[in-house]
């Protein structure tokens, strides 16, 4: 395993779960530097965001197969099915309110729109000048 090229900054960002997506954008330049030049760090912040966008993942389609076996309960309405539609509508909500803290307390939401904003790009980029020109620009972040 690599070492942090500068042990300070690598314990800052390693306190702050290597986003720095909440700081001004004057005192990040220095912090995205560094995660150009240390292996360490820039793979600990790609893993923390795997992980985040992951639990994002897992709580939506659990979410998704809760409120599926509720549809399914309700449907076929078996004799005494109350505790199970109970059980299902719990669960339900309890993937909701999972992937709500993951999405307020990751950077993850920020992450995926800015690979949707490169997406968009690249597929902007292709588009004759014509068409590309009645388009509004993605905004400026790269």
């Amino acid at each position: 395993m690599s070492k942090c090229v500068d042990q300070v900054v690598g314990d800052i960002l390693a306190g702050w779960r290597y986003d720095i997506s909440g700081i001004a954008s004057e005192m990040r330049g220095d912090y995205e530097q560094h995660f150009a030049e240390c292996p360490h760090c820039s793979s600990r912040q790609r893993l923390h965001r795997t992980i985040d966008i992951g639990l994002i993942a897992v709580a939506t389609v659990s979410a998704a197969l809760f409120l599926i076996a509720f549809g399914a309960i309700r449907h076929y309405d078996p004799n005494h099915a109350h505790l199970l539609e109970f059980i299902a509508l719990a669960g339900f909500a309890f993937s909701s309110l999972v992937w709500l803290i993951v999405a307020l307390a990751t950077p993850a939401p920020v992450v995926i729109q800015d690979a949707a904003k490169m997406g968009a790009r690249r597929i902007q980029a292709k588009l004759p000048p014509e068409i590309r020109e009645r388009i509004p620009a993605i905004g400026n972040r790269q």
